[in-house]
């Protein structure tokens, strides 16, 4: 059996990224660990804290409840502070993860590698997935702590916007999309790149039909992100399934094609 650890920007992003995955290295008795490079102070913040309880306190114990769900067996903080969206003023705040000397969180990263003996790390496509600029340092900071500390195999995990586009127009069809709220798979993120990788781009799909009940209970579990937990938590069963039954992957160094496959 193999250690596998998920490296993620924000709570929440371990469920909605890789959730299937984790549940099923860890079902499969492979070691998990997650790290989660931001406190997320700049998610939402619910109108039920409690006096001196701040959202990072939230959602670390959110965190922590969503890795429970999916058999997570570690799961680190690298210290870092919530950025913000690009532009932002909080991106040049002290602290900000987006701010940090790749090479200094690299190796706070590439310790925990160590300490693990990690043998798979995930991390995000080169524009963070869809633009965010924590996501992209994960990507930065993920591949030199790599480099650090030896890890041969590093996967990005991002979305297949051609699947997007094809589950996008079988929902207009039945009739599930708002026209006036209709969202285009190619249009601008927040860099201004369409979301995710295209399928020539991707080497890695995985199949995680069997954990899609225990991805979702894990996203359920970040109630205080209304906007991205309610979201999921109003889809339809079968919608669900459509979406999430599989999560996609670039290889580092993996030339391709695109075809079903494992991390170990």
């Amino acid at each position: 059996m193999g250690t596998l650890v998920c490296f993620h920007a924000h709570p929440d992003d371990e469920a909605i990224a890789t959730g299937g995955t984790m549940a099923r290295a860890a079902k499969e008795g492979h070691t998990v660990v997650l790290v989660v490079a931001t406190g997320g102070e700049h998610g939402e913040v619910p109108g039920d804290l409690a006096p001196g309880e701040t959202l990072a306190d939230r959602r670390r114990r959110e965190t922590e409840a969503s890795c429970a769900e999916l058999g997570v067996h570690h799961v680190e903080w690298l210290g870092y502070r919530d950025s913000g969206m690009t532009g932002w003023e909080q991106n040049d705040h002290d602290g900000a993860f987006v701010g940090a000397p790749v090479d200094e969180a690299a190796e706070r990263l590439a310790g925990i590698l160590r300490r693990y003996r990690a043998d798979v790390l995930t991390v995000y496509d080169w524009h963070g997935n869809y633009g965010h600029p924590d996501h992209i340092m994960v990507h930065r900071v993920g591949h030199r702590a790599a480099e650090f500390a030896g890890v041969a195999h590093v996967f990005e995990a991002t979305m297949n916007r051609d699947n997007m586009r094809r589950l996008q127009q079988h929902a207009r069809e039945a009739g599930l999309v708002d026209p006036e709220n209709d969202w285009d798979p190619d249009g601008p993120a927040d860099d201004g790149n369409p979301m995710g990788l295209l399928e020539t781009e991707l080497t890695h799909r995985v199949d995680v039909f069997d954990f899609v009940d225990v991805k979702r209970r894990a996203i359920q579990c970040h109630r205080s992100q209304i906007t991205d937990a309610g979201w999921f938590a109003k889809m339809p069963d079968e919608a669900f399934r459509m979406a999430f039954g599989a999560e996609w992957f670039r290889k580092a160094g993996d030339p391709g094609p695109l075809r079903d496959g494992w991390l170990f």
